[in-house]
């Protein structure tokens, strides 16, 4: 019988927090224009499209000088990104850089580390999905915190994550479950790491 309350106990944890994380993601959309940034960072994944136009249409708006567009395929092209992200011809050019390195959430921290090394940034925009965003920051500011590096979100939208009963939509109900769970994961690792010394990441240089 103790095992079955023990049980009974953290799933009622694990499901209130689900709802906590569902509340914030369903927060995350922009209310407000971010503060002006030395650097805008796309992370790319589903739903790419809409990402990479809200980083260009920062880039255009003045919110950075230049945009970092991370984890990009390898088989894509620079004028595939440039289609897709529907940016201006003359600021794409001169103001966007394609990072080829990153292959999950983990690598487009290192990929955004070694480029804000590489400008010498000290404030980025983070632009990526709504559900996504938490997970996303966890990894960010693991690697960019120690480098004094401070971050900002902004959050593009996910149209099925914004209704009331989200769980009635099976597909949204897998999405957030599944980014909920890789989320948890990923905070028990960082307090984990927390309780003993942890070295400061040392990105190396690359080339833009």
């Amino acid at each position: 019988m103790k095992s079955v309350a023990a049980f009974l106990v953290l799933a009622f944890i694990w499901f209130c927090s689900l709802l906590a994380f569902a509340d914030r993601v369903q927060g995350q959309t922009p209310v407000r224009a971010p503060r002006t940034a030395d650097g805008i960072v796309v992370l790319t994944g589903a739903g790419s499209n809409q990402r990479l136009a809200a980083a260009m249409g920062l880039l255009e708006d003045g919110y950075g000088r230049r945009v970092l567009v991370s984890g990009v395929n390898r088989q894509a092209s620079r004028e595939d990104i440039r289609y897709v992200s529907r940016a201006v011809r003359r600021l794409y050019d001169c103001c966007v850089d394609l990072g080829f390195t990153a292959a999950d959430t983990v690598g487009n921290a290192r990929e955004t580390a070694d480029w804000a090394r590489a400008m010498r940034y000290e404030d980025l925009i983070v632009v990526t999905a709504d559900y996504h965003m938490p997970r996303a920051m966890l990894e960010l500011n693991a690697v960019l915190g120690p480098a004094g590096v401070k971050t900002q979100t902004y959050a593009v939208p996910t149209r099925a994550l914004k209704a009331r009963d989200w769980w009635r939509n099976p597909a949204a109900a897998r999405l957030m479950i599944t980014e909920y769970s890789k989320y948890l994961a990923i905070l028990i690792r960082e307090l984990v790491l927390g309780l003993g010394p942890r070295d400061d990441p040392q990105p190396k240089t690359t080339q833009p």
